[in-house]
C-alpha cells in the first residue's frame, strides 16, 4: 500500500514537472511568433516618406533584426549649398513599437532629430501613398562659422510615398502564351 502511494505522489509530481515544461515551451513559441508577426508588420514602414520640401524625402529601412537604417535627401539652403542635394544619414535611429527617433549626421553644419510614431495615413491599400506616415516633431540644429548651434523644432507629418505594387504573394502568377506553347490562337470572325 505504501508502495503504491508513494508510485502515485512520484507519478503526480512527474505529471505537474512535465505539464509546466509544456506550457513554458508553449508560452516561448508564441513569444516567437508575436515577435516574428511584429518584425513583418515593422518592415512594412519601410519606404521613402516626404521631407520638408517638394522633392526632398527621407528613406526609412527596417533592418532584419529590427534596426533602422536610413537617411534624409534635401536640398542645401546655405551659400556654398545652394540648390545641391544633400544626403544625411542617420547617425543613430530607434523604433520600439511604432514610436520612431533618429538624429542625422551633420552636413554642412546641418543636422536633424527627429522624435515621434509611424501611423496609419489616409492611403486605403498597402503601397497607396499616405498609406503610413511619421508624424511628430523635427529639430533642426544650425552651426555657424562660429559653431553656435540655432534649433529651430516643428511639428511635421511625412507622408510615405506611392509604392509600386508587386505581384499579390497569395496568387501565382502565370505566364501564358499560346505562340510560346505551340497552340494556335483562334479569334472570332467578328474580330476582323
Amino acid at each position: 500500500m505504501r508502495k503504491s502511494r508513494l508510485f502515485g505522489r512520484i507519478a503526480l509530481i512527474a505529471g505537474v514537472l512535465v505539464a509546466s515544461v509544456m506550457g513554458q515551451e508553449g508560452a516561448a513559441k508564441s513569444a516567437d511568433q508575436s515577435a516574428t508577426k511584429n518584425t513583418k508588420a515593422n518592415h512594412a514602414y519601410s519606404g521613402m516618406y516626404t521631407f520638408t520640401k517638394e522633392g526632398e524625402f527621407v528613406q526609412l529601412t527596417v533592418e532584419d533584426d529590427d534596426s533602422i537604417t536610413g537617411f534624409v535627401s534635401r536640398f542645401g539652403d546655405s551659400e556654398s549649398d545652394k540648390g545641391a542635394f544633400l544626403d544625411q544619414f542617420f547617425k543613430s535611429a530607434k523604433l520600439d513599437g511604432n514610436k520612431l527617433t533618429f538624429t542625422t549626421e551633420i552636413v554642412h553644419g546641418v543636422s536633424f532629430d527627429f522624435k515621434g510614431t509611424i501611423e496609419r495615413g489616409e492611403g486605403t491599400n498597402p503601397g497607396d501613398e499616405a498609406y503610413f506616415v511619421l508624424k511628430g516633431k523635427l529639430t533642426e540644429n544650425s552651426s555657424d562659422e562660429n559653431n553656435k548651434v540655432t534649433s529651430r523644432s516643428r511639428d511635421v507629418i511625412f507622408k510615405m510615398f506611392p509604392q509600386e505594387a508587386g505581384p499579390d504573394p497569395g496568387h501565382e502568377e502565370i505566364d501564358y502564351c499560346p505562340a510560346r506553347s505551340g497552340e494556335r490562337l483562334r479569334l472570332p470572325a467578328a474580330f476582323f
